[in-house]
């Protein structure tokens, strides 16, 4: 048996999750077991647990979170048994699969498990599945960007952060949107060469003022419908809106706009994505991690027990940085 968090049906944190124990399961061909240290929580975990964007229960039972870091401790067929372990940190671990990693245990395909360096801590690596690789794919899906003007609107948060540090990386300049005044500093410490807080009003005109009037090249938007306007201001013609949320479900749409601009929207959702794009990220991730280009504050560590209290720190969004659970 092993010790987990799970919900039978979806609902508010308090009502659904459930703590205790599970019967323990051993990897099939081509996976891997992961001892977990840390589990990561999104707000993709919260919307499946709590039915957002109509989501629906995939399996009658769910253990929630896609992402966590621990210690391979055993190989499915097909799997080099060298690997056993081996630190690291997984994604998808809940995506069309029932069992993620609030757990002490959890099974991810292979290449779904990543090695993570002695030097990383494991908390930095448990939450990076969903951000970092969206992240990555919201920067680079349409081709490099060394060279080109970057903007990573909520450049603060757990996606905006793993966006600044991958777009600096690939030669970019990083342009950052934070909501106020004290948040530039951070957002230029997290890898920004300049950043706007959206609090001074206008941020079209202050964004063009830093680039000497040069068009954005490509947008990683957190904020789809609401900065649609400041966007089409500022992207040249042929450029990119990557977007991975939105506050209003089903936004206007400015087609002749957008259309006039050769504007491309690209929507992104973390479980499709190609796997090749899915490793590449990996990888630079990785690397990021690393080489302290990006770092996570973490605001609290709860252990597995306290699980409802973690979601609804993260569903609040108050916290000041990401939490996770200790398992």
């Amino acid at each position: 048996m092993m010790r987990a968090a799970w919900y039978d049906r979806q609902g508010p944190a308090r009502e659904v999750l459930q703590v205790g124990e599970l019967p323990d399961r051993w990897p099939g061909e081509g996976e891997v077991r992961v001892r977990v240290s840390v589990s990561g929580i999104h707000v993709g975990d919260l919307g499946k647990r709590q039915g957002w964007w109509g989501s629906t229960m995939q399996f009658p039972r769910v253990v929630p979170h896609g992402d966590g870091a621990g210690v391979i401790d055993a190989v499915g067929p097909g799997v080099d048994p060298s690997r056993i372990g081996e630190r690291v940190w997984v994604y998808l671990a809940q995506s069309y699969r029932p069992f993620g990693t609030a757990a002490e245990h959890t099974l991810v395909p292979a290449r779904h498990a990543v090695t993570l360096p002695a030097s990383v801590p494991y908390e930095q690596g448990a939450g990076l599945g969903i951000p970092g690789i969206t992240a990555h794919r919201a920067i680079f899906a349409d081709g490099p960007v060394n060279g080109q003007r970057v903007l990573v609107t909520g450049a603060l948060g757990a996606v905006g952060r793993a966006a600044l540090a991958v777009a600096r990386r690939g030669g970019a300049i990083v342009i950052a949107t934070v909501r106020n005044p004290d948040q530039v500093e951070h957002a230029l410490a997290a890898g920004a060469h300049h950043a706007v807080d959206t609090a001074g009003g206008d941020p079209a005109t202050r964004i063009l003022e830093y680039t000497g009037g040069q068009p954005i090249d490509r947008v990683a938007e957190l904020a789809f419908d609401a900065n649609l306007a400041t966007n089409l201001e500022i992207l040249r013609i042929g450029g990119v809106i990557a977007t991975y949320a939105t506050g209003a479900a089903e936004p206007r749409i400015p087609y002749w706009p957008l259309g006039f601009k050769n504007i491309t929207v690209r929507f992104l959702s973390n479980d499709d994505f190609p796997e090749p794009a899915n490793e590449a990220a990996a990888t630079e991730l990785t690397a990021a991690l690393v080489a302290g280009d990006l770092r996570y504050p973490i605001a609290a560590r709860l252990p597995l027990a306290e699980i409802a209290q973690a979601h609804e720190l993260v569903e609040h969004g108050s916290a000041g940085g990401r939490i996770v659970l200790d398992i």
